[in-house]
């Protein structure tokens, strides 16, 4: 991303996997050098470039500082980047519990000042909404709190005391799985509030019958934001000790780009059958939280233009986001794949992975909006998403 320091203009490059702690700054006229890290070109083509940039055929010391600080960073595909990995995957692998990596910056890491952000949360203007009957799930977002709480407050809000002994199938976007594969792991997510309950006994039935398409102990899990922020919510609803199946969904990417729906990859219709077969011996006992975004839209995301929220394009964006919105609420499957694939998603919803597989485990869910927003997560970058709650209609 450009670098959001004012006296280091230039590229700046972080580990979204926290393989790497590291977080370094390329200056402007050494951007186009990262070009030459392909796999193909060769020190020479860099060195050439180097040479080119500055005018100067006595560029080795600079060369070899970019180099040495890509690679010391992790950022080059070579053994210091694959050691790093393999201990961060042993760590997660070997560790008890999932622990909360983002307390502290999306939401404060001490319990006096968490509980007294999340009450300011959940009591935001219509709190005070009637609880519908009969939920068997909601749908919520997973960007910043402080950005969406209003959203997050509509979707939690529709809870009641009485879900409180349920086991929370929490369906989040994976932001940085592989595409067609569902991530499981049966380690207790930790927040500052304490530490969840994994339903161990559903995780290992998914992970034994859902076929190819699941990754078990998924490291994903240990970066990602969009089931840590859900528990988080429920926590602060229904205390420390709920029961959890955390389930990450990869992007449908053979669907959304070549065609067809994404059961016609084996693995993934062998995971949706296995989660439709639990939902009908288990709906009794279970509720759906699904963490979700919806469109991405301005620089930030590859788009260009500058994306303000609720004015200009983000108006039209607004438009086709409630046409899906309305497909999911009346349990149109196809209608809304259909949305999602049309000029392949360009509307970038990172949450209908989540979405679709949560329509495809329960057919007879219908959904209520209750709240619909856009946010600035810059001044460039657009994220749409909303508050929804589903209830069956046999």
């Amino acid at each position: 991303m450009p670098s959001p320091v004012a006296d280091r203009p230039g590229l700046l490059i972080r580990d979204p996997y926290r393989y790497s702690e590291a977080v370094i700054i390329v200056p402007p006229p050494l951007v186009e050098c990262l070009h030459c890290f392909d796999g193909q070109q060769t020190d020479l083509d860099l060195r050439a470039l180097l040479v080119r940039i500055t005018g100067d055929l006595e560029v080795g010391q600079i060369e070899e500082s970019l180099v040495n600080a890509l690679s010391s960073s992790g950022f080059l595909e070579d053994d210091n980047f694959a050691a790093m990995k393999e201990q961060r995957q042993r760590e997660f692998a070997e560790a008890p519990q999932r622990e909360p990596v983002h307390a502290g910056s999306a939401y404060p890491a001490e319990i006096g000042p968490l509980k007294e952000t999340m009450r300011g949360y959940m009591a935001a203007d219509d709190g005070a909404a009637p609880k519908p009957d009969g939920l068997l799930g909601i749908a919520a977002p997973h960007v910043s709190p402080f950005g969406g709480f209003r959203s997050y407050q509509a979707a939690y809000g529709a809870m009641s005391p009485a879900y409180r002994d349920r086991t929370f199938i929490v369906l989040g976007t994976s932001h940085y799985g592989e595409p067609e594969r569902f991530g499981l792991t049966r380690k207790p997510y930790v927040t500052p509030i304490g530490a969840s309950r994994t339903d161990t006994a559903l995780v290992d039935w998914l992970a034994e019958k859902g076929g190819p398409a699941v990754r078990m102990e998924d490291y994903c899990h240990a970066v990602e934001h969009s089931i840590e922020f859900q528990v988080l919510f429920l926590q602060y609803l229904y205390g420390p000790d709920i029961r959890v199946v955390p389930i990450l969904c990869g992007p449908f990417v053979q669907s959304i780009y070549r065609g067809g729906a994404p059961e016609h990859d084996d693995g993934v219709r062998q995971f949706l059958d296995a989660l439709g077969e639990m939902e009908t011996r288990e709906r009794a006992r279970l509720f759906w939280v699904l963490g979700i975004d919806m469109a991405h839209m301005g620089r930030r995301y590859g788009d260009g233009f500058t994306a303000t929220a609720d004015e200009g394009a983000m108006q039209a964006v607004a438009a086709r986001d409630q046409a899906r919105i309305d497909r999911i609420n009346a349990g149109d499957l196809g209608g809304f794949w259909d949305l999602v694939q049309k000029d392949q998603d360009d509307l970038k919803w990172c949450g209908s992975a989540p979405l679709y597989t949560f329509l495809k485990a329960v057919p007879a869910a219908r959904g209520s909006l209750h709240r619909y927003e856009q946010w600035n997560i810059d001044e460039q970058s657009v994220v749409s998403f909303a508050g929804i709650s589903f209830a069956r209609q046999d």
